[in-house]
């Protein structure tokens, strides 16, 4: 089951070398995610309105291999934008996907745009 985290890898900003249109910004809820799919890949897109920001990362837990952080709360742990994993509540950065609880794998994160009032994912 692990072989699924191998499908994802972080992409930073400047690494970006396609933009994704994945939808209209009134296609995600506020304050909370929804997911998407890109070349085989489940990616959580959150809308932070709280933060006036977007986040994306994996959509899969690397605790039990389910495909449920979209469905994850969001928050902050003194001041770092988190998701919970909806399973067993492990917090994860959305910042950098780092395990903030503990010691388990981060979760690939992946840059956000809106221009226009779309959404693009970078890849």
């Amino acid at each position: 089951m692990t072989d699924i985290l191998e499908l994802y890898k972080t992409v930073a900003l400047e690494e970006v070398s396609t933009w994704v249109k994945v939808g209209k910004v009134s296609d995600f809820p506020d304050n909370a995610g929804a997911c998407i799919k890109h070349e085989g890949k489940q990616i959580a897109v959150f809308n932070f309105v709280r933060l006036g920001k977007w986040y994306a990362c994996q959509n899969v837990c690397p605790h039990k291999f389910e495909m449920v952080m979209s469905r994850g709360m969001i928050g902050d742990e003194k001041g770092e934008p988190k998701v919970a994993c909806p399973l067993h509540k492990n917090n994860f950065s959305l910042v950098d996907g780092k395990h903030i609880n503990g010691d388990m794998p981060s979760l690939a994160t992946y840059p956000v745009k809106i221009e226009n009032e779309e959404v693009f994912v970078g890849f």
